[in-house]
């Protein structure tokens, strides 16, 4: 059944005197597949655990889609209660005047036993949480231990020089694609960076203000991305485009490429395709040699709750706020998915259920987003980020097609990239981050 406390919070606010009756509300998710398979149980569970409240759990298809939906809605007076939207676009939402920060939806909720690297990304300048982490995934590195065992490889690399030395014996054996990875920034350029204590941007990557400027074409990164240039041309890395499956994910599921960096959230299809044939290493992304490892940051969505609704209806949405956080629930969550769990409670709940083997991910994730964060560690708070992605993208593959240098594409990227943000600061000249 819900909490007690959940009513006392809500009771709590000024002039809520209606927060205990019932409400039906709409929770609007993006995701699609095994995910969204995973929040319509949730939702179906949530139904049948209580009869104060209904939600009915909407898919968009995307996170984009939905928010633009979403604003649409709000501005006709027909938004949804809850929104989940991806880590990228919480500037974008943070500066909609169209949500109300959670914690003041629910103020006794113990905010401070979100794990580290999930909460700083969505909070407010005094630490105050704006949305709920839900969905979280971090970057993960994923091996074919089979694979590495026959060249020899009986530990699964932890260091960047360390996975090209295995990537060289792969390719003396044979092996066409030792390594695989894509052109995506939270990859390439965010999860990289946040673990090797690289600043993307100035401020704190935006946490200090909309005058932020990009600096990656300045740090250690441009020298990674060279080196996946270089390594691609010895045929020691692919990218999935290279690949007979035509994507990163596929081709290591297949058996195709011996290596990857993914998303935790990739883990129960990889454990899937593997299934008895071949062994699955995973564990925390490689580091280069000299750095000390700093929490990567949380990725996948969080949950939002929209302006525009009554009393009742916003007790609907605590309460079903409320539900996903315990930690069953969770656990629930990233067995089915592979998702990080986001709350520090769990992982006793995990031991003491003596099925710590359902939740692969669980442990390694949670370690990777608490290891020691900077003000660069943090998150991303850039207006226009979203855009921003795709320039890298594009600047990148150019890089990669022999087109541009790396460093070119770098700088060409940073200039872009700070023209977005001077577009961003100027829509919201005069507006203090939240």
């Amino acid at each position: 059944m819900m909490k007690t406390s959940l009513f006392a919070a809500i009771a709590a606010l000024s002039g809520w005197a209606g927060a205990a009756q019932a409400a039906d509300i709409e929770f609007w998710y993006g995701n699609t597949g095994v995910i969204e398979e995973a929040i319509q149980a949730q939702c179906a569970a949530f139904n049948a655990e209580q009869t104060e409240h209904s939600v009915t759990c909407v898919g968009s298809g995307s996170y984009e889609v939905g928010m633009q939906k979403a604003i649409a809605a709000f501005r006709t007076g027909n938004a949804p209660a809850l929104i989940q939207f991806f880590d990228a676009g919480t500037l974008d939402l943070m500066l909609s005047d169209a949500v109300v920060p959670v914690q003041e939806i629910l103020p006794d909720v113990d905010w401070s036993n979100y794990i580290a690297g999930a909460r700083s990304y969505y909070e407010t300048a005094d630490g105050r949480l704006f949305a709920q982490p839900y969905n979280a995934s971090t970057l993960l590195f994923y091996a074919n231990m089979t694979q590495l065992k026959e060249v020899g490889v009986t530990e699964r690399p932890t260091t960047w020089e360390e996975v090209i030395a295995t990537a060289e014996k792969l390719k003396a054996a044979g092996h066409e694609c030792p390594f695989v990875t894509d052109v995506e920034p939270w990859r390439l350029v965010e999860q990289f960076s946040a673990r090797h204590g690289l600043p993307i941007a100035s401020k704190g990557n935006g946490f200090g203000g909309l005058d932020a400027e990009y600096v990656l074409n300045t740090t250690f990164l441009a020298t990674h991305l060279q080196n996946l240039v270089d390594w691609r041309a010895e045929g020691l890395v692919r990218l999935g485009s290279d690949t007979a499956a035509g994507g990163q994910t596929p081709a290591f599921n297949t058996g195709e490429c011996a290596m990857v960096e993914n998303s935790s959230g990739s883990y129960t299809a990889a454990a899937q395709a593997f299934g008895d044939q071949l062994e699955l290493g995973l564990g925390l992304t490689p580091m280069y040699e000299g750095y000390e490892r700093h929490n990567t940051f949380v990725g996948g969505a969080s949950i939002y709750v929209m302006k525009g609704h009554d009393d009742a209806e916003l007790a609907a949405a605590a309460a079903f706020l409320d539900f996903v956080r315990q930690p069953e629930q969770q656990m629930t969550f990233t067995a089915a998915t592979g998702y990080v769990p986001v709350t520090n409670d769990v992982m006793d709940v995990i031991a003491a259920s003596g099925e710590a083997d359902k939740y692969p991910t669980a442990a390694i994730g949670i370690d990777s987003m608490s290891k020691p964060g900077t003000d660069d560690t943090r998150g991303v708070r850039l207006g226009f980020y979203v855009q921003f992605r795709e320039v890298f993208v594009e600047e990148a593959q150019k890089a990669f097609n022999g087109e541009q240098t790396m460093q070119v594409a770098l700088d060409n990227a940073k200039t872009r990239g700070d023209e977005l943000l001077r577009r961003f600061e100027q829509t919201y000249q005069g507006v203090a981050l939240p």
